[in-house]
């Protein structure tokens, strides 16, 4: 079978199941299936599916997923997550448009403790937009920085989805996550900037209460601050900081994160059964769903290159000689369109067999082009019509917020994470000065 046959067989029929409504999955495990059978020779291909299958989960690389969602969840059951971010808005009173910026910050200390983008949108959105909404913020306002901050979780460590990219792309897990750190922090500076900004120019669309700024003495507005943020910070800085002295391999780091947050919750006496309980649960549920993807993941790369697909295709881009900067500027384009219409889990599953082969043979770094790759995948979770972000935050707020002003006010946070994506692109260093770092 010609290349481009066998291309548009596995790719046709991904797109048909999920088309369907089947889940991404699913969708995946039954393209391996049909490819095996075709490609692999009848039964002998799907026993060499399994094998495949089978072997594409014993790496030790994949063990920090599992740790840093645990991280998350039993920060998130316990409550600390809570009191952190009542904390920051008690440390604020002053600020135009402080229940936005209690937003921004609260989701970004989160972020810093999570690394699940779906959980720091929801929480935040849970927390912050009955209170918003009574005040009358406008939706851009109120809805905007929410889901704008859940992607950043996306970016800092510890992000259970650049331990796929990075396992999935043979980027180095541990460079990858510390690229993340700045572009994140740029963002959550860009974030606050236009809200600032925006509080000032327009007040109307942030009122104040008439309690803010006059309830709080400076030792209640910071003692609880330091109480309750300051050491759950300590927590990243542990993760980041074993990482950055070479002190700790990702796997190493996700296990300190997970102690020290244990630890955490005993010194809060927040620490129950039940919370660590759920919190296993939960983890188990989000462990097992993306191992399988990364399962399914692989055994389609070893498909398309088994077939000729994707040897076909990359020689088809080779003959066009592009140069290195154009060749990245047409991947992450390519990211940006289809993140309109596919989940970031598909995104990378369906890319990353064509994109790191090019990207090897341009000379391209390869962190540099992980960390913008997650950048791109994070504005998909914000891009109309089927952006995951967007949904969460559609099934947080009333029935008579519609969807089109959840798009409407998505936008103007849209455009910080593109200009952020543009400086990357130009200022390699944003991405790759900490990793260097690295001893």
């Amino acid at each position: 079978m010609d290349w481009y046959y066998a291309l548009a067989l596995m790719l046709g029929t991904l797109f048909f199941f999920m088309a369907i409504g089947a889940p991404v999955v699913f969708s995946f495990l039954a393209v391996n299936l049909i490819g095996a059978f075709t490609f692999l020779g009848g039964e002998i291909g799907l026993g060499q599916w399994v094998r495949n299958t089978t072997s594409s989960l014993v790496s030790f690389s994949l063990t920090p997923i599992p740790l840093f969602v645990l991280m998350g969840e039993v920060l998130f059951h316990t409550g600390l997550a809570f009191k952190a971010i009542d904390s920051i808005e008690k440390a604020i009173d002053k600020v135009p448009g402080k229940l936005s910026i209690v937003s921004i910050l609260g989701g970004t200390t989160f972020a810093t403790l999570s690394g699940s983008s779906i959980a720091n949108t929801a929480m935040m959105g849970g927390v912050m937009m009955p209170e918003m909404m009574r005040r009358g913020y406008h939706p851009t306002m109120s809805m905007g920085p929410i889901m704008a901050v859940g992607g950043i979780a996306m970016l800092i460590p510890p992000s259970a989805l650049a331990v796929m990219l990075g396992s999935l792309a043979g980027i180095s897990i541990e460079r990858l996550l510390i690229g993340g750190i700045l572009p994140g922090m740029l963002m959550a500076i860009g974030f606050l900037g236009y809200v600032i900004i925006r509080s000032r120019l327009r007040p109307q669309d942030a009122p104040p209460s008439d309690k803010d700024g006059t309830s709080l003495s400076g030792m209640q507005k910071w003692l609880p601050f330091v109480k309750n943020v300051l050491p759950l910070l300590g927590i990243f800085i542990a993760v980041v900081g074993s990482m950055l002295a070479g002190w700790a391999s990702p796997t190493e780091s996700a296990a300190i994160g997970v102690l020290a947050s244990v630890l955490a919750t005993f010194c809060y006496r927040a620490f129950s059964l039940q919370a660590l309980w759920k919190s296993l649960i939960e983890t188990t549920k989000v462990s097992v769903v993306i191992l399988f993807i990364l399962a399914a993941s692989t055994t389609f790369a070893q498909l398309l290159s088994f077939s000729g697909a994707s040897t076909g295709f990359l020689g088809l881009i080779k003959e066009m000689n592009l140069s290195p900067a154009i060749l990245v500027i047409c991947m992450l384009l390519v990211l940006l369109v289809i993140g309109t219409v596919l989940d970031q889990i598909s995104m990378m599953m369906i890319t990353l067999p064509f994109f790191m082969p090019l990207a090897l043979a341009a000379g391209v770094d390869t962190v540099w082009l992980g960390v913008m790759m997650l950048i791109a995948l994070e504005i998909g979770l914000l891009t109309p019509p089927f952006g995951l972000l967007l949904i969460v935050m559609q099934s947080v707020v009333p029935p008579s917020i519609r969807l089109p002003q959840i798009y409407r006010a998505a936008v103007p946070f849209l455009v910080i994470e593109v200009v952020v994506l543009a400086s990357v692109f130009l200022l390699p260093g944003i991405a790759t000065g900490l990793p260097n770092l690295i001893n």
